[in-house]
């Protein structure tokens, strides 16, 4: 039998066909969704049970694929029509859509503003969570899709032009320094910014003043990244496992099988969670030996996830809504 299965990676959709039967990765849970539009109802959440299909259409024109939460709005970066949309975590009722660059594909909030990674604007822009007005657009390297915060400064990841662009808070640019092929993921931990680089399946260990404290192979398309205490996790994309390292030398602790396509993660301060794009799933993962606790269906093709404090929070770019669960 032949199973036609949509995967998208970075905004470009992939054909993926296999000549077998069907591996159907079924929710365990459900999750609320979201729907993404013009819409200004209170509420917009209904309950949904998606799981895995050989579902072949196309992905939506809008394209959500960044989240992140300022405290008291979720913030979805709508790739394809260069926009963000808030919505209010209380209830997920859409509070606003603004204009951005081109391709928006990463978010993070830090030192009370909205940060955005626009692809093919090779900039970065700082927002007014409260007007969504632009305070200040940065030019930073080729291809801005990855976004981390040191506790002072902001960390860029260059996926084109294989580097990295550290910020000052009020947008200075304070150095561009070279890592690995298609440098994606960016997390803080152990006073150090770690950078997952795609096609050379490693990680770079990057002190805040930019030099490189060390390179580790993990698995197969390195993705995402999160810290964890004292523990750094990464996803594997290709190869649908994630690798845990210890922060304070890279040390390899463990490689353990999640879903296809895994992207996205965060650490809720008790369990990792691991969106993955090509089942269209959300696994709550164990941190100390990672086992799966439960899996959750989303929308289709996820990239990646937010944690409000209460709830996880995965926009789906292939089905142009965002999922939602109580993360315990």
């Amino acid at each position: 039998m032949i199973l036609l299965k949509w995967r998208v990676f970075s905004g470009v959709l992939l054909l993926v066909i296999t000549a077998t039967m069907p591996s159907v990765v079924r929710a365990q849970e459900a999750m609320s969704e979201i729907q993404l539009g013009t819409s200004s109802s209170s509420s917009l959440l209904t309950m949904s049970t998606t799981t895995e299909s050989s579902d072949t259409s196309t992905a939506s024109a809008t394209g959500p694929e960044a989240v992140a939460f300022d405290g008291t709005y979720v913030w979805v970066a709508m790739q394809f029509n260069d926009s963000i949309t808030r919505l209010k975590a209380s209830d997920g009722s859409i509070a606003g859509t603004f204009t951005v660059g081109s391709r928006p594909v990463a978010l993070l909030y830090a030192g009370g503003y909205l940060w955005v990674a626009n692809l093919l604007s090779n900039d970065v822009m700082k927002v007014n969570t409260s007007t969504g007005g632009i305070v200040g657009t940065f030019t930073v390297g080729d291809g801005p899709g990855g976004l981390a915060y040191d506790g002072t400064n902001i960390w860029v990841a260059n996926r084109h032009s294989n580097t990295v662009t550290k910020l000052s808070a009020k947008g200075s640019n304070l150095g561009t320094f070279a890592v690995g092929k298609r440098p994606l993921g960016l997390a803080f931990a152990a006073n150090s910014i770690w950078v997952t680089n795609n096609f050379d399946d490693s990680v770079i260990r990057l002190s805040t003043s930019g030099a490189v404290l060390g390179k580790f192979a993990v698995g197969k398309g390195p993705f995402g990244v999160a810290a964890e205490g004292e523990n750094v996790w990464v996803t594997n994309y290709f190869g649908k496992t994630v690798t845990k390292l210890r922060a304070k030398d890279g040390f390899n602790l463990g490689t353990f099988k999640v879903g296809d396509g895994a992207a996205g993660m965060v650490f809720d301060g008790t369990n990792i969670w691991v969106v993955n794009n090509g089942d269209s799933t959300v696994m709550k993962v164990s941190p100390s030996n990672g086992s799966i606790v439960t899996t959750y269906g989303t929308g289709k093709g996820p990239f990646s996830i937010a944690f409000d404090g209460k709830r996880i929070w995965v926009p789906n770019f292939g089905s142009n809504s965002v999922s939602m669960t109580a993360a315990n």
